[in-house]
């Protein structure tokens, strides 16, 4: 039995987690809970899973969380706010911990986890965005395994088992291509926040699907990539297969090419992370082939996703680059989803913050640079949002 502690544990990992761990209570036990803002959630999780411990983001929901527990028959440790998520990360037996966070509000958590000696089963690619320079260093430091949880990169890892160091030719990373991967360019300017959030083929949170109606979610796939393999930019590609059959692609050497497949459901990587190197048997539905039908791709239009372009520009740049990059964007998303800027201002509050940054990239940053650039971007984004009538559509990014 494996010992987890999981963040983010009322998100749409956090939930699908701990489902796994609801029907395979023999295979995993919790240690345990973190959770934004959602008390009565997590209040029903600590009874479902009886953690060590728990914690609350918002402090002052942590009387309410203690309030809706107090008939337990035991008595977690309960903690709140920043700190006390970084507790439970770092707390207990656990030997793994999967970072469900949202944002690069999961850096400091996953920091604290790795210094733990924990395993790492990242389903927040931000904090290997933006905190990659300082993250794969403590990996090697503490010996830790970094277990990606996401399907594009769970795709990658699992067709890599077994190829020989240097077998690795390109990585081929398959979009769904969002919400608007069927819509005219030209449309894209009376997109509302309704439309950005039905995407065709997942259920997620509303700030990942909007990446994922951008693209950005793609372009910052790129960099996790880049953090995760060690491959060159150059040898990272987007390709766009509408059916999200195929989560991903590797080519080799020899041009074989390697594709994991299985049907949308986040529910797969996480097993795999959670369960590695082992492969637990699930009633779960098969893939039919069949039942797919055709498999199609498309090369991805730029025009439409600007943000994949500006992600690979920070990537190639490096440094705090991309923690700018990733910081923008979060910021840039949240104001979209406010209705305080179009859909179109997402790249261009994006672009505009990293230009801004070019002649500040600190090429080899600390935990304090990336933390100071990830709160000036933000800053920036809100800034710049009262310019965006008076720029250009968008500025070179070099």
């Amino acid at each position: 039995m494996k010992a987890i502690t999981l963040l983010g544990s009322t998100g749409s990992i956090g939930t699908q987690t701990l489902d796994i761990v609801a029907q395979y209570p023999d295979q995993f036990r919790v240690v345990g809970l973190a959770a934004g803002n959602n008390v009565e959630m997590l209040a029903q999780q600590i009874r479902a899973f009886r953690p060590s411990i728990a914690a609350i983001c918002a402090p002052e929901k942590l009387p309410i969380l203690q309030d809706a527990i107090k008939d337990l028959d035991y008595k977690p440790i309960l903690l709140a706010g920043e700190a006390g998520i970084i507790e439970v990360a770092g707390y207990g037996d656990s030997s793994s911990v999967v970072t469900g966070i949202v944002g690069c509000a999961g850096l400091l958590p996953t920091i604290a986890a790795i210094k733990a000696g924990k395993n790492i089963a990242l389903a927040n690619k931000e904090t290997l965005i933006a905190g990659g320079p300082v993250v794969l260093p403590l990996i090697k430091e503490y010996g830790v395994k970094l277990l990606p949880a996401d399907s594009e990169h769970s795709a990658i890892f699992q067709c890599l088992q077994g190829v020989p160091t240097g077998g690795l030719r390109k990585i081929i990373l398959t979009a769904s291509g969002g919400a608007f991967r069927d819509w005219a360019v030209e449309d894209l300017r009376n997109v509302t926040v309704a439309d950005a959030l039905k995407h065709p083929n997942w259920s997620m949170g509303r700030k990942i699907t909007v990446d994922s109606a951008t693209l950005m979610n793609k372009g910052l796939e790129v960099i996790e990539a880049h953090y995760l393999f060690g491959m060159d930019y150059d040898n990272i590609e987007i390709v766009i297969h509408p059916q999200s059959i195929i989560h991903s692609l590797i080519e080799l050497q020899d041009t074989s090419v390697l594709a994991q497949l299985g049907w949308a459901d986040m529910r797969l990587p996480l097993l795999y992370a959670m369960s590695y190197p082992e492969r637990i048997h699930t009633d779960w539905e098969r893939l039919d082939l069949v039942k797919a039908g055709n498999l199609t791709f498309r090369e991805p239009n730029h025009q439409k996703y600007p943000c994949m372009n500006l992600a690979y520009a920070a990537g190639r740049a490096g440094g705090s680059m991309p923690a700018v990059l990733n910081a923008a964007n979060e910021q840039a998303v949240a104001l979209f989803l406010d209705e305080k800027i179009k859909f179109l201002d997402i790249p261009r509050c994006i672009e505009m913050t990293c230009a801004r940054h070019t002649s500040d990239n600190c090429s080899n940053p600390s935990l304090e640079d990336i933390i100071g650039a990830d709160k000036w971007a933000r800053q920036q984004v809100i800034a710049e949002t009262s310019q965006l009538e008076t720029r250009p559509q968008f500025i070179s990014l070099r």
